[in-house]
């Protein structure tokens, strides 16, 4: 493809890897598009953040279809990962460590199924305090990192799909299909909560939004060498 064809606007399907932020995803598409195919500028923006402890599927736009990005936002997503039962942290990832544990030894497969079906359809969800939104200004997980208390208002959003995949307690794997704006790891506290326990999220992968599927995207390093002259 060309410098041209990229202007005038490409999707691109990238598989983050872990520990990459959605923002360096991005540059590393906008400095390979600059540095192999000399453009000067280009916009570059993707279609919804994946947090650094997540991998798969980030959508990047170039050039003109950077216009579509909202349209692609409100997309579903359909994500996989795994919730640990029995302990909290408070970023309800493993960017903080466990701050509580609690009893699990009632929890069973019985318990998770039963459970499981509170949380299909509209749900009421409060996002993670170490989240990107804003609040008086700053970002949520400024206020946290400071030890500052901030009153989160809970907002609306939809899970159409949510179904357990392994139980391996403390572990327990899921896939779950939900609405633009859902805290997946809002759903793991929630969920460990409704369990009369605790639970945070391990491992988490997006696979789809909308009709694209991370089993067609590729790395940013492999993004880098499909544009990269045979000359270079």
């Amino acid at each position: 493809m060309s410098a041209e064809d990229f202007q005038e606007g490409k999707v691109v399907l990238l598989d983050k890897p872990l520990t990459w932020s959605s923002f360096q995803a991005v540059n590393k598409v906008k400095w390979s598009l600059k540095k192999h195919l000399g453009l000067k500028k280009i916009k570059v923006g993707h279609a919804g953040t994946l947090d650094p402890l997540a991998t798969g599927l980030l959508i990047v736009c170039t050039g003109k279809f950077t216009k579509r990005i909202s349209e692609l936002q409100g997309m579903a997503k359909e994500y996989t990962g795994t919730f640990y039962i029995g302990a909290t942290t408070p970023s309800y990832d493993l960017e903080t460590e466990v701050d509580e544990t609690f009893p699990s030894g009632h929890v069973n497969e019985t318990l998770i199924a039963a459970t499981l079906q509170q949380f299909i359809g509209e749900i009421d969800q409060k996002p993670p305090v170490f989240s990107a939104i804003k609040k008086d200004g700053k970002r949520l997980y400024e206020h946290a990192r400071k030890g500052e208390e901030v009153e989160i208002a809970s907002r609306k959003t939809t899970i159409h799909e949510f179904e357990i995949t392994r139980i391996a307690l403390p572990e327990v794997d899921f896939r779950v299909v939900c609405s633009k704006g859902t805290y997946i790891r809002s759903l793991a506290y929630d969920f460990g909560l409704a369990l009369n326990s605790g639970a945070h999220l391990t491992a988490l992968r997006r696979t789809k939004i909308g009709a694209f599927s991370v089993e067609n995207a590729i790395t940013p390093d492999a993004f880098e060498q499909s544009i990269t002259p045979e000359n270079e």
